[in-house]
């Protein structure tokens, strides 16, 4: 497998998601008491995955100049690929967001700030986690069998259970924190912490983004896995996985509020992660086309929406003809 990161690569990469992340930091500074509109996260969310095809389509340009036509093709495939699975199994994160924000009654206003945050610590665990995968799946080639297993069983898993919600009260990390920190009753503003009286009281504020991140490795420990179903190139596997993590933020508040209308999507999920987890168990035996790969990506999400949708208006047709029959015209026989 060719690896196509250099200097050059690496850098620009770098920089630019540097520069992303300060303006992030920067909006949510200047716009802290504002609540991020349905219209703004859509334009936001456009913007992300904008980038993403105009960076696919210079990769593309690049190394159709610099290494020809076929890693051009090879590479701009599996990117685009691993931007899809990386992006489609983003929406687990959020639904698992909105519970947690739910449960917390954290303020619209700070939503924003507890994203930011996670999706900062986000990108430095994953690439840690990247780079070691990578390291170990060259060193040892058969862990892609053991993560073709584990996909496929948390494939399966998922299915069986997509209809289940977190156990939040249970959650080992939260109850850890309830018993050893000092928190305080109320939200300070976007302070994570404040002291008083001499000591260090941590806000609800810090409880949130801790578990934020938590949640995003548990679901890193799935999704890194699935792209090195696709490709073992560093550059490709590092740079889809973090343009999918940066539009979280904006994804997440265009879909706060239509979570429901999707309820169905955790099956198109749990089937995708099915599908790479069989995929990576065939690698040596055949090789699944990347274009393959997308076609069935994209096709187990989008029927999972339109069941979503479907199911939606079955349901919403129910409810109005049971409403129009206990509402309806009496009539009364006269004689």
């Amino acid at each position: 497998m060719t690896n196509i990161g250099n200097i050059w690569l690496w850098s620009g990469f770098i920089s630019f998601v540097v520069v992303a992340i300060a303006l992030d930091l920067r909006g949510v500074r200047r716009h802290e008491d504002e609540v991020v509109s349905f219209q703004q996260a859509l334009w936001w969310s456009l913007l992300w995955i904008g980038l993403a095809l105009v960076f696919c389509a210079g990769l593309w340009w690049w190394l159709d100049v610099t290494a020809g036509r076929a890693i051009a093709n090879q590479k701009a495939g599996e990117f685009l690929t691993g931007y899809v699975i990386e992006e489609s199994l983003s929406f687990d994160n959020l639904f698992v967001f909105l519970m947690i924000f739910r449960s917390f009654r954290l303020p619209p206003v700070l939503q924003r700030e507890a994203i930011v945050i996670g999706v900062v610590g986000a990108i430095v665990l994953r690439v840690i986690m990247i780079l070691i995968g990578a390291w170990l799946i060259v060193k040892f080639h058969w862990l892609l069998y053991l993560f073709g297993v584990f996909l496929l069983i948390t494939g399966v898993r998922l299915l069986v259970l997509a209809e289940a919600p977190p156990d939040l009260e249970n959650n080992p990390v939260l109850r850890w924190m309830r018993r050893h920190l000092r928190v305080t009753s109320d939200y300070r503003g976007l302070h994570l912490w404040v002291h008083e009286a001499g000591y260090r009281f941590y806000t609800p504020l810090f409880l949130v983004v801790v578990l934020i991140g938590v949640t995003d490795i548990v679901f890193a420990v799935d999704s890194i896995p699935a792209i090195f179903a696709i490709t073992t190139d560093p550059f490709i596997v590092v740079s889809s996985n973090l343009f999918a993590v940066l539009g979280l933020r904006a994804l997440f508040f265009l879909l706060a509020g239509m979570a429901e209308k999707f309820h169905l999507l955790r099956y198109g999920l749990a089937l995708v992660l099915a599908f790479i987890g069989v995929k990576m168990l065939l690698m040596d035996v055949y090789k699944i086309p990347i274009a393959v790969s997308l076609g069935v990506v994209l096709t187990l999400l989008l029927a999972s929406i339109l069941a979503s949708l479907w199911a939606n208006a079955e349901r919403s047709g129910i409810r109005k003809r049971a409403s129009n029959e206990r509402t309806g015209p009496h009539r009364h026989d006269s004689n």
